[in-house]
């Protein structure tokens, strides 16, 4: 099974209505961050390689799935869309930035501070996902 859709819209732009929208459309599973079984503090290896700029198996990363939205892999819409050249790319977005960022700070960024932690070893990879999606660790 291969991507049919990818998804490039930031997390907290609708991702959950359209994993469901997508699912009933394909007649299939949509990748969301809520796929992973140690969200969000263990991403597990595939998002690890890619993270540290490797190329992980995307095919046995998605198997099983037919779209991807959300986090981790919105963030790599532009390797996902190398690796699966005939999936659309669908933007997410929300009309008031203003109204994004509160759903952000309600709902991610106390994930991200935590992250920050020194002693918390278990969290690398989110906050490298951090990094990723704000283009910073200074939050």
């Amino acid at each position: 099974m291969t991507l049919r859709v990818i998804g490039a819209g930031l997390p907290r732009t609708g991702t959950a209505s359209l994993r469901r929208a997508l699912e009933q459309l394909l007649g299939g599973r949509c990748y969301h961050m809520s796929a992973i079984p140690g969200h969000p503090f263990d991403l597990g290896p595939g998002w690890e390689q890619a993270l540290a700029d490797e190329t992980p198996n995307w095919d046995a990363l998605f198997d099983g799935f037919v779209a991807a939205v959300d986090w981790p892999a919105s963030m790599f819409w532009r390797e996902l869309s190398a690796a699966y050249p005939d999936a659309p790319v669908l933007l997410s977005y929300r009309d008031a930035a203003e109204t994004w960022l509160a759903s952000v700070e309600a709902t991610i960024l106390p994930y991200a501070r935590m992250a920050q932690a020194p002693d918390w070893r278990q969290s690398r990879g989110l906050a490298q996902l951090f990094a990723r999606f704000a283009g910073t660790t200074d939050w």
